[in-house]
């Protein structure tokens, strides 16, 4: 991945790089030309040539240090900077009042937009509105706070285009993270499309096949056979939805769901680590449980989707022991941005009235502490709406702003 997002940028921001260094070198040469052609009417040519020398120098030996942003460091955009405003300031000592005021270039001319430019490659158009800043202030000093037009016109022109192009930098930037996403999605779904069609040229035609043979046969044979086509059912879920590998799996003999699946990698428990809820919920999926996901991930913070994975987790416990055999269940997973909502319904004779509180006053706390404890913790919340004869709704909301 590494290696493509390289490739990615090499086509966008490098080539500015690249124009950046050529720019400084000629820059670099005409300021030189521009004061040898005028160099009789210095007051001080010595300090022109003292400075040029200097910035000849430091552009030479700075060459490949805009070849990229990684080499253009934040030390070394500043030290260009205070040579390109340590010539502005020169150029009164250096250069006559009249020629100044007539609009006369300043000794490093057009070299300064390159300092700037810098900025703007590496930062974007903050940067480069900081450094255009002090480059318009080093020009209204020397002018003694009255400039002429055409100082303004080119102190303005360095200041439009140096935002300017740090706004498409920006841009570019942004649409190289997308088009880096979309190319690792399109891998990814590459992968899961190839892993399926092997999946299903295996795997899933023999789980099919003894389906179809336990039922002819009936007596165990008929219960083997259900088995295989509710973990046929779950298997097309997981392959389908392009989920993270499971480590552990234990299996709901009712719902024939699939329970608890998903173990973390330790290093994803680091601070800030976050994780697709889709691939901790699919899991459940069977003949008896749907699952309904977005179309694109449900990112939350690690132990945030992992509390609620459990808390739906325990809903379905609760389906399975209270709904009956036959009874079926939904899972319906929303993303609304600012907060995530999970819906487990189910379609058993559902909770009689003041049940719910008799058993937390029987010690039997699963809906209190499993469901609604761990939703609390979170920050969220979590409703029951239950009618008899019509099944069980359970709605569980975590905001994602207080999941951190």
């Amino acid at each position: 991945m590494a290696k493509r997002e390289r490739v990615v940028r090499m086509s966008v921001e490098q080539p500015l790089w690249r124009a950046l260094t050529v720019y400084r070198l000629l820059t670099m040469v005409y300021a030189v030309l521009l004061f040898a052609a005028a160099h009789r009417k210095f007051d001080q040519p010595r300090v022109a040539v003292g400075y040029l020398a200097l910035l000849a120098l430091w552009t030479l030996v700075t060459h490949r240090r805009v070849a990229n942003a990684a080499s253009c460091t934040r030390g070394f955009l500043v030290a260009d900077l205070a040579v390109a405003l340590t010539g502005i300031l020169l150029t009164p000592i250096a250069d006559t009042h009249q020629r100044i005021t007539e609009g006369g270039p300043t000794l490093p001319s057009i070299w300064t937009a390159g300092s700037v430019l810098a900025f703007a490659l590496k930062g974007g158009w903050r940067w480069a509105g900081f450094a255009s800043t002090f480059v318009a202030a080093a020009n209204l000093v020397i002018h003694g706070g009255d400039p002429t037009r055409d100082a303004l016109h080119n102190v303005l022109l360095v200041w439009v285009a140096s935002i300017a192009i740090g706004y498409v930098v920006e841009v570019a930037r942004a649409s190289e993270a997308t088009l880096a996403r979309a190319l690792e999605i399109e891998a990814a779904t590459r992968e899961r499309e190839r892993l399926a069609r092997d999946i299903h040229d295996g795997v899933l035609q023999v789980l099919a096949m003894v389906q179809r043979r336990g039922t002819e046969l009936g007596g165990e044979a008929a219960e083997l056979g259900r088995m295989a086509g509710e973990q046929e059912v779950a298997l097309r879920t997981l392959v389908s939805s392009g989920l993270v590998r499971p480590s552990r799996v234990s299996r709901d003999e009712s719902l024939g769901a699939l329970v608890d699946t998903y173990e973390v990698e330790d290093s994803a428990e680091a601070d800030g680590a976050e994780i697709d809820l889709r691939s901790l919920l699919a899991p459940h999926a069977g003949s008896r449980v749907s699952f309904a996901e977005p179309g694109t991930p449900v990112v939350l913070p690690v132990p945030a989707a992992r509390e609620l994975a459990a808390a739906v987790g325990a809903a379905l416990d609760n389906v399975r022991k209270h709904a009956g055999e036959g009874a079926s269940a939904w899972i319906l997973v929303e993303d609304w941005g600012d907060e995530v909502i999970v819906t487990v319904r189910d379609d058993g004779p559902g909770i009689p009235a003041g049940r719910l509180d008799q058993a937390e006053g029987e010690g039997r706390m699963g809906v209190a502490l499993s469901i609604r404890g761990r939703l609390r913790d979170l920050g969220g919340s979590a409703e029951l709406v239950s009618v008899p004869g019509q099944g069980t709704e359970v709605e569980l909301k975590v905001p994602r702003g207080r999941t951190q």
